[in-house]
């Protein structure tokens, strides 16, 4: 309780420093001084730096702008579900402090705490909407320490003044990715999910991976399944490619039967998250699976999710979410600026 009253203190500061800046997507920022660059892809760039002696850390992350949901205080709840709510289930969902911003942007700022290694820490989270767009900043912590650094970081930040509102991010799109059929009972169309493994080295250590998990159920009975692994540890991108056929039974369940599956290594280009050059491949162990699917809306977030539930988790689909809307479930969400489609090497 202490680190977050403390925290709140800081939401209502705003500062601002003359240094080297640097830019991504719409925002120009001064990146925090010695600390290590935990992530850098086209989604989300990523600052930490750890005590080991005094077990402190902070990350700071800075996310690609989406499209705006209308307002500043919806753009604020969707981007707390997507980024803290789901993974790290903090004690409350706070009420956002609003601030008017140069160049016709409006911020929310709002924190709460969450538990981690058995001792409390605090999740902050700024959104920045205005152009129809909408960018996001969170901050992770166990400790006041690093307080002069957030406050420096956060008020080093400058977005773009825009004349009109900025276009949609251009998605790679598949055949069934704009015409997901709106009906229930039916699993067609293209599903994305993202996840990471937020173990508590990582977590120190503000080591940041991403798999993205892509589901494509086509009209004809056919499903693809993709699968893209990066990791700041390993040397290489993976890739998983499936393809097989499928059954809807009763409008409750689907029966996925494989027919191919395998695993591609791939280098990293200039080190990020981007195909580089092809390695080798191996076959995976096929794996039959029959889930209880359902077509879910999270008003909250305003987005239809497919939910597949199993009686165990499966090698496909990786663990369990930590979502308990549903038990025993992976949500899938419709491709959109947040959960970008894979685009597979030479595309």
């Amino acid at each position: 309780m202490k680190l977050v009253l403390l925290f709140s203190i800081l939401v209502l500061s705003a500062s601002s420093f003359a240094q080297q800046t640097e830019t991504f997507d719409l925002a120009t920022y001064v990146a925090p001084a010695g600390w290590s660059k935990s992530s850098d892809t086209k989604n989300v760039i990523g600052f930490s730096t750890t005590n080991k002696q005094a077990r402190t850390y902070c990350q700071m992350g800075i996310y690609a702008s989406t499209n705006s949901k209308g307002n500043s205080l919806t753009d604020f709840e969707s981007e707390w579900q997507i980024l803290v709510a789901q993974t790290y289930k903090p004690s409350i969902t706070p009420e956002p402090v609003s601030t008017p911003l140069a160049n016709g942007w409006t911020e929310q700022r709002g924190v709460a705490t969450f538990q981690f290694d058995g001792a409390e820490s605090a999740a902050m989270l700024v959104t920045m909407t205005g152009y129809e767009r909408c960018m996001s900043f969170l901050i992770l912590t166990n400790t006041q320490d690093y307080f002069p650094e957030i406050e420096k970081f956060l008020g080093s930040v400058q977005l773009k003044k825009m004349d009109a509102p900025a276009p949609p991010i251009a998605i790679a799109t598949a055949p069934a990715i704009l015409g997901n059929s709106n009906t229930t009972h039916s699993v067609i169309g293209t599903w994305v999910a993202n996840a990471s493994d937020n173990s508590n080295y990582r977590m120190k250590n503000g080591v940041m991976n991403v798999i993205t998990r892509q589901y494509t159920f086509m009209e004809n009975g056919t499903y693809t399944f993709l699968t893209k692994t990066y990791d700041p540890l390993v040397e290489n991108l993976l890739l998983t490619k499936e393809n097989g056929t499928y059954m809807v039974v009763n409008g409750t369940s689907v029966a996925v039967v494989p027919q191919k599956s395998v695993i591609e290594a791939w280098t990293k280009k200039n080190n990020t998250d981007n195909w580089g050059t092809f390695i080798n491949t191996q076959n995976k162990p096929l794996e039959k699976t029959t889930y209880q699917f359902t077509r879910h809306y999270f008003s909250g977030i305003q987005q239809w999710n497919l939910v597949l539930q199993s009686d165990k988790a499966t090698q496909r689909d990786g663990p369990f979410s930590s979502n308990d809307t549903f038990a025993n479930a992976w949500y899938y969400n419709m491709p959109s600026a947040s959960y970008s489609v894979i685009v597979l090497p030479g595309k």
